[in-house]
Parts: structure tokens; C-alpha cells; sequence
């Protein structure tokens, strides 16, 4: 069941790659990726259940000592998450403030080395492989595109934009095969969640499968 579901995740990665690839090639100086650019990788970014258990799968594979420094920096980034939505309170009754205010915080990736690589680059996250091109997310019934803000891509002119709600709603409905599988009850519920990287490597592959992410 895991092999197949992992597979049609496979399929939606594959996508996203080709995507970023085709509008690098048109656009070859405003994509501006390069090794050791890793402004993207201090963020406070989530995944889907199905790619948090493709992540977890994956990452228990790494090298011992590999491991033992991810587990480190998730269990900080975990910390400075925690603490960024503490002090975010205020805006109880501002959620949007409180999402853009999480937003701008600055965690370092669990995956990003002291070399300030990623030790997890072949398996990454989708939007780790989007990321860098011009994308766009709906805003209520408009949708806004956004792109890196070191890449070459201009303001008020027009690029192929990669529709980031479609992707979404594909693994979204991964995330409702998993849990169907596994025998949650109400598969839907949280298969929209996006749960953050440093809490997925912390859990255990059938806390996730299960749909069991304690507190949101």
C-alpha cells in the first residue's frame, strides 16, 4: 500500500521538477538557484501527511551522525516555532496577521548542514523544488503570485507562474488515500494539514500515517 502511495507522490515530484526546469531553461538569469544559496531554507514552510511520510521513511536512512544533527536542529527550530507563536497571541483575532507574522520568521531548515547544504536534497519537499520560480497561491478569490526575492524575476511583468493550489490539492488528496488506508475514520480532516518539517522528523512514521499530530 505505502510503495504505491509513495509512487503517485513520485509522480506529483516529477511534476514539479519538470515545472521548474522548463522555466529555468526560458529564464535562465532570473533563476538565480545555485549550491549554497539557501535563503529559502530559513523559513518556516509545512508538508502534506503524504510527504511527511515519504520525508520520514526516507530520513531514517541517513547516516548516524547525519541524523543526530538533523534531529538537533529540528528540536531547536521546533523551539523557535513555538516561542514565534507565543509571542503571535496577540493576534488572536487576526489570523491572517498571525500567518504572516509566522511567515517572516527566520528558522533555520533541520536539513540545511553547517555548510550551509542540504543533506536531504534528492528527497526534499515539493515547494523546496518549486521555490526560485514564479508561483501562486489563491487569496480568497484572487490569486497572488509570488517569486524569490533574489531571483531575476520582475515586478508588474508577466512569467509562467506554477499554480501551487493544484499541487496542493494533489497531495492533499494523497494524504486522504494514506489515511484511508491506515482506517482513519475521517480521512479529510487532516489530510489539508500542513504539519512543519521539524515536528514530522521528531514523530514516528505510524503517529503520521495514523493522522496522530497531537496539538496543531
Amino acid at each position: 500500500m505505502i510503495d504505491n502511495l509513495f509512487g503517485k507522490y513520485l509522480q506529483e515530484v516529477r511534476k514539479a521538477d519538470y515545472l521548474f526546469k522548463t522555466i529555468q531553461e526560458k529564464y535562465p538569469s532570473s533563476v538565480r538557484c545555485r549550491i549554497h544559496c539557501c535563503d529559502c531554507c530559513r523559513a518556516v514552510f509545512g508538508v502534506f501527511p503524504i510527504e511527511a511520510a515519504y520525508i520520514h521513511h526516507h530520513f531514517n536512512r541517513l547516516d548516524r551522525k547525519i541524523l543526530r544533527d538533523v534531529l538537533r536542529r529540528a528540536e531547536k527550530a521546533e523551539g523557535e516555532i513555538l516561542k514565534a507563536k507565543d509571542t503571535l497571541k496577540v493576534f488572536e483575532d487576526k489570523p491572517q496577521m498571525k500567518v504572516y507574522g509566522l511567515g517572516k520568521q527566520r528558522v533555520r531548515c533541520p536539513f540545511l548542514s553547517e555548510k550551509e547544504e542540504c543533506v536531504f536534497y534528492e528527497n526534499r519537499p515539493i515547494i523546496c523544488r518549486i521555490y526560485g520560480i514564479p508561483f501562486s497561491l489563491k487569496d480568497g478569490k484572487k490569486e497572488k503570485a509570488y517569486a524569490c526575492g533574489l531571483s531575476g524575476f520582475q515586478e508588474n511583468v508577466t512569467y509562467p507562474t506554477v499554480k501551487l493550489d493544484k499541487i496542493y490539492q494533489g497531495l492533499c488528496n494523497l494524504s486522504k488515500e494514506l489515511f484511508t488506508e491506515a482506517g482513519y475514520i475521517q480521512p479529510g480532516k487532516k489530510a489539508n494539514l500542513m504539519l512543519p518539517l521539524s515536528r514530522v522528523l521528531r514523530m514516528s512514521f505510524e503517529a503520521i500515517v495514523k493522522g496522530d499530530f497531537g496539538e496543531q
